[in-house]
């Protein structure tokens, strides 16, 4: 409600508003949604209002996805499962990873990084130590982390609109689950 109201401000335009909260959440109306899509159309200065409307959300993706994300880094906020902290405090799984089929190459993997936490393990679990260096240094990029990340439709809408497309699956996921979100078409465009 707070940016569809700022979104009339440059015009004062306030009694034109026909968006309410309701006991369900927000409900734009037509009047608004109408003048949400034409800003957001005419580009990031015209849509700045689409800066005040936050998503936070838990991802779950691979490194190599999360180093492609962090072109994104403007407007965001991000709080991560701990390769420091966590990595080590138990033998992992096939489900910790992402990967296209799991095979014995892919359990291969898995074996050989449960192998090295059990030998920091037998090596009294210090850090540092050549040990836990060899683990870190032998985690794969498909390793799977978690981040629970804040951002605005802005964000959103140049994610989607640079990588919707894109070769990597999990990017065309995270487009879809984009699409999922209310009044999506600010971000996507689509009517």
């Amino acid at each position: 409600m707070n940016a569809i109201r700022g979104m009339r401000n440059s015009w004062e335009s306030w009694h034109l508003m026909d968006s309410k909260e309701t006991p369900e959440g927000f409900v734009m109306g037509p009047n608004d949604h109408a003048l949400a899509m034409k800003l957001s159309k005419a580009g990031s200065d015209h849509g700045k209002f689409l800066r005040q409307i936050f998503v936070s959300v838990d991802i779950t993706a691979p490194e190599y996805w999360w180093r492609e994300q962090a072109t994104y880094k403007v407007g965001t906020t991000e709080n991560s499962t701990s390769q420091m902290h966590k990595m080590g405090s138990r033998l992992l799984t096939v489900d910790d990873f992402s990967f296209d089929s799991v095979g014995w190459r892919e359990q291969l993997i898995v074996d050989h990084v449960n192998a090295l936490i059990e030998e920091w393990w037998e090596a009294g679990k210090k850090k540092p130590s050549p040990e836990w260096r060899r683990l870190l240094q032998h985690v794969p990029q498909s390793y799977n982390y978690t981040r629970t990340c804040t951002m605005n439709y802005q964000v959103l809408k140049n994610m989607y609109h640079a990588r919707r497309l894109h070769r990597l699956q999990e990017w065309r996921d995270f487009a879809a689950w984009v699409e999922t979100l209310p009044y999506s078409e600010l971000i996507t465009l689509k009517e």
